[in-house]
């Protein structure tokens, strides 16, 4: 009868082997950071191994303290006895504090380090890439992944070396003193290993877990309290509470299954311990077996086996201390494998005369299927207005999106003064270009400060000037510090309108060649606009503007409208021209003004 090979085993041996790889390669790439503080690890590890020595060697006088001290057989041993304790505890004590603090400030480091680097990383990766990640997972991997980490390089490593080493001097001391009974505890060893491999595996699964569902915490909540007016407003307090609550149900349960993992553990190592300390005590009873042994080394070998019993238990606590930060750090190194974006320009582009042309333009969003921009050909030569109107959707937004590059065109080209935008390098094409959204985008900072962002040299009366072209001082006077006032977390102390006019006295300060108004006017009152549209246009003059607009009444004035409808152009012209046509314009024209 022929038999069906079982591989389950071997998979299991592999994918064992597999993780073990991984862990050892992250563990590798992790302490890479740490090169830097060679010095400091080093020192710190050498007082670790200090603070385990003083430790055992002060164990080490139990069998003479018995034997000859208790016993009378030698007064000098016990005279100097008190000395010798207060001495090992000092020596002790400062190994301790050398150890810890060394160790605390590699770790910290460390983790500054592995934090600016994921900072910088993210910041450097490009829109598409944001578009798909949710910021509160980046800030879970910025403190949560990163806390975990420190863990691993701190906490972790002091256990194990300074633990491990207190393991291995009782151990030698053991066998010192009394082989034949020490060699019972090399009988619980494999038991053990065995453990602890089996909860090593369980503890990085769980970890990983963990890790993800702070994650799913942490962007659950941000999203919730980003959108409170919105949840308030639509009386939706009590689902966003059961969304968050089955979340934070989730993330409970997995951390009680770290805690059942590593509750059971413990005590599971101990017992076994325990019954080689057990049998110890029974070998003792026996006759014969320890009539050369006296008592001190019968009762420090005893001592040395019970004193084991907690070192093992911190062990094995820092596995799972160990395994989460190395579940961390899996998660961390994933995202800064991530590409950044390609910068393939060559040229230098210290100032743009203010051409912008497209040819044949074409673009998918990345991991979609259908085409938002289809055969685009515009041409705004220096200092037009070229206008983008069209129903939402309809591809007006992602033009101007392409002009920065946040995406590269499909197909065609994108050009400034008769040149690929991709052939000119990044900072410098972004530098060309002020941009005005409808999503104004505020600084936790002071006033002047968010004014002056894209020029972040500018004098007082520079971005003086600026805010006054933008009607900014109107409401300047009503501020506590003037233009020195924080402004709060995305200009909350602001007016949407207020807001609006302090991104356009941004862009005003920049002074760059290319200017994009994308909906810039549409959070004002009537009076406001009226001010904002008399410092636009003055800022319009000598520049090349794409302005995009779902208002008519601020296009009117354009060199050029063109007209747009799920990707592409169905009209172009100017506001009579196309008025005349009666066509989509004329037909949009009349929904506004009736």
């Amino acid at each position: 009868m022929s038999s069906k090979p079982d591989n389950t085993t071997e998979n299991l041996n592999v994918k064992s082997v597999q993780d073990k790889e991984d862990t050892w390669k992250n563990f590798k790439r992790l302490m890479s950071y740490a090169k830097v503080y060679k010095s400091a690890g080093i020192f710190a590890i050498i007082s670790m191994l200090g603070y385990a020595s003083i430790d055992v060697y002060f164990l080490s006088k139990l069998p003479a303290l018995i034997d000859e001290g208790l016993n009378g057989a030698n007064p000098e041993f016990m005279k100097w006895a008190p000395v010798f304790v207060i001495v090992c505890f000092i020596v002790r004590g400062v190994f301790h504090f050398l150890s810890n603090y060394c160790l605390a400030w590699v770790g910290n480091n460390v983790v500054t380090d592995l934090r600016q680097n994921i900072f910088e990383h993210v910041m450097a990766m490009p829109v598409a890439y944001h578009d798909t990640v949710s910021t509160g997972t980046l800030i879970s991997k910025l403190t949560f992944d990163t806390e975990q980490v420190l863990q691993a390089t701190s906490k972790s490593l002091l256990t194990l070396v300074q633990q491990g080493a207190f393991v291995v001097g009782l151990l030698i001391l053991m066998f010192w003193q009394s082989w034949q009974l020490s060699s019972i505890f090399l009988v619980i060893t494999p038991i053990i290993a065995v453990i602890v491999t089996i909860v090593s595996r369980r503890f990085r699964k769980v970890s990983k877990n963990i890790q993800n569902a702070m994650g799913e915490v942490t962007k659950a909540a941000e999203q919730t309290f980003n959108g409170h007016k919105v949840v308030l407003t639509f009386d939706g307090q009590q689902r966003e509470n059961e969304r968050f609550a089955q979340i934070n149900k989730y993330n409970r349960q997995q951390r009680m299954k770290m805690v059942a993992t590593k509750s059971a553990s413990v005590p599971l190592i101990q017992i076994i311990a325990s019954f080689a300390l057990a049998f110890v005590l029974y070998i003792a009873n026996i006759d014969g077996f320890v009539e050369n042994l006296t008592a001190g080394v019968f009762m420090g070998v005893v001592t040395y086996m019970t004193m084991l019993l907690r070192p093992l238990k911190l062990l094995t606590n820092v596995n799972s201390e160990f395994q989460k930060g190395m579940a961390a750090s899996v998660s961390i190194f994933a995202l800064l494998d991530e590409d950044k974006e390609i910068d393939s320009g060559t040229i230098p582009l210290e100032k743009a005369q203010g051409k912008i042309t497209f040819e044949d333009v074409n673009f998918i969003y990345p991991g979609d299927d259908k085409t938002t921009l289809k055969n685009l050909n515009i041409e705004a030569n220096i200092g037009e207005t070229i206008a983008l109107v069209g129903r939402s959707g309809s591809g007006k937004s992602t033009a101007s999106s392409l002009l920065l590059r946040f995406y590269d065109a499909t197909s065609g080209q994108v050009k400034v003064d008769d040149q690929n935008i991709i052939d000119y390098q990044l900072k410098d094409l972004r530098k060309q270009f002020a941009y005005v959204s409808q999503h104004v985008v505020l600084f936790n900072d002071s006033l002047a400060n968010n004014i002056a962002y894209g020029k972040p040299k500018a004098s007082k009366e520079e971005i003086v000037e600026a805010a006054k072209k933008a009607h900014v001082l109107e409401f300047v006077e009503n501020l506590p510090q003037g233009l020195d006032t924080n402004i709060g977390d995305n200009g909350a102390l602001l007016s949407g309108g207020q807001r609006q006019r302090v991104a356009i006295a941004r862009a005003l300060l920049c002074d760059a060649p290319f200017l994009i108004l994308d909906e810039a006017t549409s959070a004002l009152d009537t009076e406001s606009e009226r001010h904002i549209q008399d410092a636009l246009n003055e800022l319009q003059k000598n520049r090349t503007c794409i302005v995009i607009a779902h208002r008519l009444s601020t296009i009117e004035n354009a060199d050029k409208i063109i007209v747009m409808e799920q990707g592409e152009i169905i009209e172009q012209g100017d506001h009579q021209s196309l008025l005349a046509k009666n066509g989509a314009y004329a037909q949009l024209h009349s929904f506004q003004f009736g």
